[in-house]
């Protein structure tokens, strides 16, 4: 072969190599654009109440890289856990948290019983239907008003007590069934999830035996995936039966540093995925970031007065303040419920 031709034969080569690649990299952009459509058609199907805004996107584009074989960041299905505290993150926590209502309305039919309530906080402003009284009582007064209440029967009998109170109580301001005052989007969010191989969890400072008796129902979360504050309990028989008894004496705040005690002595595997909405959860968030590997970390802003509540960092039972820093400062994800939510409740019950 002649230079001439040797020359003519790599130019023809190189030319279809470049050919080649540039019809590679044109698939890969249209594969690339493919892709990025497809998960837009899947968010807009699996979380039709979010806006297209900043949050869904970085939900869905989490999801998905930990969710997709061959991607580098696939993440096992035994290891998709997703915890999500309850009380302003799954559905409203104003004026007060809602088992706050249920104690205050066992606190008054217990009161013949305890005269000394009528002069003691926050006993006292329960009985005289003061919120401002019970909210100013802080966290510490809520759960001496669960440790009051809820000992001294049987978790059967507990758990009978919530079902009723909870399928015909109603929020004082409202007018709704509490079960009404779940938060739309998170219950899409629940179940997206879920259908991408996650195991749901409720890791909240509510009473942990208070929620095992309705998430099933309403949040398709069953009792053994719900951890919360719990109170000691004894093994006793009662008129011959065997039963389980709820102390007077707290076992685990499951609040703050509780949060990730909690998920270790439940659940044994540091979560992947987290939503909060306050300091309370900060721990919980921080602890499930910490590890390695993708991971997700969540807040809902509580910024929609007109349809829900609004509030952050001076509330005095649900403050989001060193949270706020804090996602501000490790990029996590931080909803403004009134800009990305289409809407708040559930439009049927």
């Amino acid at each position: 072969m002649t230079r001439m031709r040797m020359v003519a034969a790599i130019l023809l080569w190189m030319t279809g190599w470049a050919a080649d690649a540039l019809a590679a990299d044109a698939r890969a952009t249209d594969a690339q654009a493919t892709d990025s459509l497809a998960s837009d058609v899947r968010a807009a199907d699996a979380l039709p109440s979010w806006n297209d805004g900043a949050s869904r996107r970085a939900i869905v584009a989490f999801v998905e890289k930990v969710t997709t074989h061959g991607s580098p960041e696939f993440v096992p299905a035994a290891e998709r856990i997703a915890v999500f505290d309850n009380d302003g993150t799954l559905w409203a926590e104003k004026p007060v948290p809602f088992e706050v209502f249920f104690t205050s309305d066992r606190i008054r039919a217990l009161a013949p019983q305890h005269p000394e309530w009528k002069t003691t906080e926050p006993y006292r402003s329960v009985i005289a239907n003061d919120s401002k009284g019970v909210a100013a009582a802080g966290k510490q007064g809520v759960m001496e008003m669960l440790a009051a209440t809820h000992a001294g029967m049987s978790t059967d009998e507990f758990n009978r007590i919530v079902g009723e109170w909870i399928a015909t109580a109603r929020h004082p301001q409202t007018g709704k069934p509490y079960p009404q005052m779940i938060y739309q989007p998170m219950l899409e969010l629940l179940e997206y999830v879920r259908s991408k191989g996650f195991k749901t969890y409720i890791v909240s400072g509510g009473g942990q035996e208070f929620m095992r008796a309705w998430t099933e129902r309403v949040y398709g979360i069953p009792p053994e995936q719900v951890i919360g504050s719990n109170g000691e309990l004894e093994y006793r028989l009662v008129d011959g039966k065997p039963a389980l008894v709820k102390l007077a004496k707290m076992a685990l705040i499951d609040d703050g540093p509780g949060k990730p005690v909690g998920i270790q002595r439940f659940i044994g595997r540091r979560p992947i995925f987290a939503f909060g909405n306050s300091d309370g959860d900060r721990q919980m968030l921080e602890w499930t970031t910490a590890g390695s590997g993708p991971r997700f970390a969540g807040l809902v802003h509580h910024t929609d007065g007109k349809r829900e509540y609004a509030y952050d960092r001076k509330d005095a039972l649900a403050r989001l303040d060193k949270a706020w820093d804090q996602a501000m400062q490790q990029g996590w994800t931080v909803v403004d419920m009134s800009k990305e939510w289409k809407v708040v409740y559930p439009a049927t019950p």
